[in-house]
C-alpha cells in the first residue's frame, strides 16, 4: 500500500476510485512495455527454459525470486498485496509497519485465476502479431519480457485484490443491506448490489483515451502507429479485470460476518 494513502480514508469511496484510477495508468504504462517484445511462449512453459536447479517456467522462475527478494522489504506486509508464491515470502529485514485492521480476516485470493488468463488470454491478445515462430533462448529478448511480465501482473493483482477495499466500503454503507444478502448466500444479489453500471462504462472510456494517449508519439500528428493495440487494453478488463474483481468482492462479503453479532 502507498505510503501517501492515508489509512484513515483508505474506505473512503473517493479516496479508492482515486487509488484505483493510479493503477489504470500503471497498468496501462506496463502492459505498452511488455507488447514491445513477440509473445515469446516459451517463457511460460516449465522447463521451457533451463534453470538450474528448478523446474520451473521462466516467468514463473522470475516471478517467485521477485517476490522472494521483495518480501525482504515489506512488500507483503501491505493489505493490498498478494503473492502468487507464498512459499517463497521471507521474514522482512525492515521493522514492520503499523496497518490497521481494516479488512475483515478472509482467504480470498485469485491470483491463480489471474495467472491463467494473463498466459492465455490477456499476452495472446496484446501482443504483436509478429508473423514468426517463437526463435528460442539465444534470439529472443525472453528475459526482458519476462521482467515485463513480473511488473504487469503485480499490478494486475494489486488492482484485481483492491476490491476488497471496495466491498467493504460498500458493506459499512449499506449494513443491512448487504447482511440480509450474506445470510441467504445470494451471490448474485451480492453482485446485482456491487456493480454499477455507468462506472464500468466511464472506466472503459476512460481507458480507451489512455490507452491511445500513452500508446501515440506526441510530435507526430498524422498517421502515427499505437504501441498497443486500444481494443486489447479495453478487452484485458472487460474480460479479466472486472470480472475477477468483482469475484473478489463478492467472496469477501460471503466471508464478511464471519466472528461477528450478525453471524446466525
Amino acid at each position: 500500500m502507498d505510503a501517501a494513502i492515508d489509512l484513515s480514508k483508505a474506505l473512503d469511496l473517493e479516496n479508492i476510485r482515486f487509488q484505483l484510477i493510479r493503477l489504470e495508468d500503471t497498468i496501462t504504462f506496463h502492459l505498452i512495455e511488455r507488447v514491445q517484445f513477440p509473445l515469446n511462449p516459451t517463457i511460460y512453459k516449465p522447463e521451457g527454459v533451463k534453470i538450474p536447479g528448478s523446474n520451473l517456467s521462466l516467468f514463473d522462475w522470475m516471478l517467485r525470486e521477485q517476490e522472494s527478494l521483495q518480501s525482504l522489504v515489506r512488500r507483503y506486509q501491505s493489505p493490498d498485496e498478494y503473492p502468487f508464491f507464498p512459499d517463497a515470502l521471507q521474514t522482512p529485514i525492515l521493522q514492520p509497519l503499523n496497518y490497521p485492521q481494516i479488512l475483515h480476516p478472509n482467504d480470498v485470493d485469485v491470483n491463480k485465476d489471474l495467472k491463467e488468463k494473463y498466459i492465455h488470454v490477456i499476452l495472446p491478445s496484446a501482443c504483436r502479431q509478429c508473423g514468426k515462430e517463437d526463435r528460442g533462448e539465444a534470439e529472443e529478448n525472453y528475459g526482458s519480457a519476462a521482467t515485463c511480465d513480473v511488473a504487469l501482473l503485480q499490478a494486475l493483482s494489486r488492482r484485481i485484490h483492491y476490491g476488497k477495499f471496495v466491498a467493504e466500503s460498500k458493506f459499512r454503507q449499506e449494513t443491512n443491506r448487504f447482511v440480509g444478502l450474506i445470510r441467504a448466500a445470494d451471490r448474485n444479489g451480492l453482485h446485482a448490489a456491487i456493480t454499477n453500471e455507468m462506472v464500468e462504462k466511464k472506466l472503459v472510456e476512460r481507458l480507451k483515451l489512455k490507452a491511445k494517449a500513452y500508446g501515440t508519439d506526441p510530435s507526430i500528428i498524422h498517421g502515427a502507429e499505437g504501441k498497443i493495440d486500444v481494443e486489447a487494453v479495453v478487452e484485458m478488463y472487460k474480460e479479466t479485470v472486472i470480472p475477477l474483481t468483482k469475484l473478489v468482492e463478492v467472496e469477501y462479503l460471503m466471508q464478511r460476518l464471519e466472528g461477528t453479532p450478525w453471524k446466525v
